[in-house]
């Protein structure tokens, strides 16, 4: 498999891709304006405990403070259950009091309305190794399979490690010698000997340590033995790449290649993949598709045959379906950085083997993600449900926002609900005002199902109220809001209901054909619509027309020649 890095850079962000055999899987994007915060380090101070929740919230100088759950409060434990906590039967009373000062890192980003999450087990990551310095304890990645190199590594990590730290050895030193492994540990140990200083000095809150910016961190963390080629199109950012790796890893400064095209995303398919992947519906090679619906902690994914008809039988259709969907539920996983809860529903399979092969090719692909998952089983409904680390935003929550139109709801009223609702609404009106008039502005459907073919609606209303109403649409109006607003006056019925007037000559641009007379074309003046005569054929053209005649909810005109 190849396996390469593409990093863009621009004065506003930095984007990151991974691809596998040339295809995107992860991306990674940093912008100047929203920095991240995962991996910090602060000194802060309890604001308040609460036993109810077993959790304490710590200001830590960010807009919103930061949430430590008891488990992350109390004294470290190495991962084999050696160690002084345990979270059964302790209160989190017992652990901090209010006003106590802490030093704790974020190890998970404020999603929404959440700040974020932070433990006082602090760990700093280095390329090979990463040291723990409130646990003594060596792990070996799990990734390392090779018993013989795990042993090989463990005994090293012993000898460099530090006393009374722990020690992780990361999947990237599989093969490298002691003194690469001692070289990481020095740089670490500065680190965490800065972080010390600081912490005994500087004020509260306070930032201790800031991880890396995202191009050092891929370097960390990303850029490892299986990467074939590193691609960047600034040249600043390669030249500080090679001088990093003249330290770190000088036997990988040949995968690393400048290439100062314009649009290095475009040329890759990078940003028509980041256009997919900001959709819900994913096609699949063989013609069936899959829809992502994402909430804020279930993502629910459905599988659909499509336009894949088969070409022997159902059960074949199903499960040629279902494998490539397994695939690309996997990367999309991946590519939109989706967390919490996962449910997937599968095409129904009758066999059980067929379900065994899907949940086998799913757990295959899941393995090539650095992020824990774990799948919990298929259902005979097809039904998988899997749980994958959520520590930083989706793609989606990094580059949209809810919709101001819907308030990220995806749909809105339809013009038959709201036509019905403010028409409720002036009856109730027109029975507290003393105004004869009554001006109505709304959306051009909403106006429309108000007036009614032929103008009846508006008829009907205008004898249950016993007002004379106009009603006006425009375009910039919300579908949902209607404004409603009594004319007192002459003045106020000329200013507000008829912005054209008999015999006025105005250029106007000729938007739609009429819907039932194609031989003219509609026009609108502040949203009050113009039916020109002859100008079904001219749409979209600017063209002067002298108005003939006006009514309460439309004039008619004819073009000037």
């Amino acid at each position: 498999m190849l396996k390469e890095i593409v990093i863009n850079v621009s004065d506003e962000e930095t984007r990151v891709a991974v691809l596998e055999d040339r295809v995107p899987v992860e991306l990674y994007i940093e912008r100047s304006v929203t920095q991240r915060l995962v991996g910090n380090i602060y000194k802060g101070r309890v604001e308040n405990v609460l036993p109810g929740m077993q959790a304490a919230f710590v200001d830590i100088g960010l807009d919103k403070n930061a949430f430590l759950y008891v488990e992350d409060a109390l004294p470290a434990r190495s991962p084999d259950g050696h160690g002084q906590g345990s979270v059964l039967g302790t209160n989190i009373c017992d652990v901090l009091k209010q006003g106590q000062e802490v030093i704790v890192q974020i190890v998970k980003e404020p999603i929404g309305t959440k700040g974020p999450r932070v433990t006082t087990h602090l760990t700093l990551p280095g390329r090979y190794l990463v040291i723990m310095p409130t646990v003594d304890y060596i792990g070996i990645s799990r990734r390392i399979e090779n018993d013989r190199e795990r042993e090989r590594l463990k005994e090293l990590a012993s000898r460099v490690k530090p006393e009374k730290m722990g020690v992780i050895v990361r999947t990237a030193a599989e093969g490298v010698d002691e003194e690469e492994l001692r070289q990481d540990i020095n740089i670490l140990t500065k680190i965490w000997r800065k972080i010390q200083h600081r912490a005994s000095h500087g004020q509260v809150p306070n930032l201790l340590h800031r991880d890396l910016e995202l191009i050092q961190r891929i370097m960390r963390d990303v850029f490892t033995e299986d990467v074939d080629r590193l691609t960047i199109d600034s040249r600043p950012e390669y030249e500080k790449i090679m001088d990093l790796l003249d330290i770190t890893g000088p036997r990988l400064k040949f995968r690393i290649f400048l290439d100062e095209r314009d649009n290095i995303f475009g040329d890759y398919g990078i940003d028509q993949e980041l256009e997919k992947a900001l959709k819900r519906k994913v096609w699949l090679k063989c013609g069936g598709y899959i829809v992502i619906d994402q909430a804020e902690a279930l993502t629910a994914v459905d599988v659909n045959t499509g336009k894949f008809v088969g070409t022997t039988n159902l059960e074949d259709t199903v499960l040629r379906t279902n494998l490539d969907a397994a695939v690309e539920i996997a990367r999309q996983l991946r590519l939109r950085n989706l967390g919490g809860i996962i449910i997937v529903d599968f095409i129904d399979m009758q066999k059980e083997d067929h379900r065994q092969q899907v949940l086998q090719v799913l757990e295959e692909e899941i393995r090539k993600d650095k992020t824990k998952t774990n799948i919990l089983g298929i259902t005979q409904l097809g039904l998988v449900e899997m749980t994958r680390k959520k520590v930083r935003p989706s793609l989606s929550e990094v580059m949209q926002r809810p919709c101001p139109y819907c308030e990220g709801r995806g749909k809105v009223l339809s013009e038959e609900t709201v036509g019905i609702h403010f028409k409720n609404y002036i009856s109730q009106l027109a029975r507290q005002t003393a105004a004869d008039t009554i001006l109505v502005e709304a959306n051009p459907l909403v106006a429309a199902r108000l007036i009614g073919s032929g103008g009846a609606n508006l008829r009907e209303l205008e004898q249950r109220t016993g007002k004379t109403l106009y009603i006006r649409g425009s375009q910039g109006q919300h579908i949902e809001s209607v404004n409603v607003k009594p004319l007192h006056n002459q003045d106020d019925i000329r200013a507000n209901t008829l912005p054209v007037q008999q015999g006025q000559v105005l250029e106007v641009k000729i938007e739609e054909p009429h819907i039932t007379n194609v031989n003219d074309g509609i026009a609108r003046v502040d949203g009050f619509i113009l039916d020109i005569e002859g100008a079904g054929s001219l749409v979209g053209e600017t063209v002067p027309v002298e108005v003939s005649r006006v009514y309460r909810t439309y004039a008619k005109a004819r073009i000037v020649k």
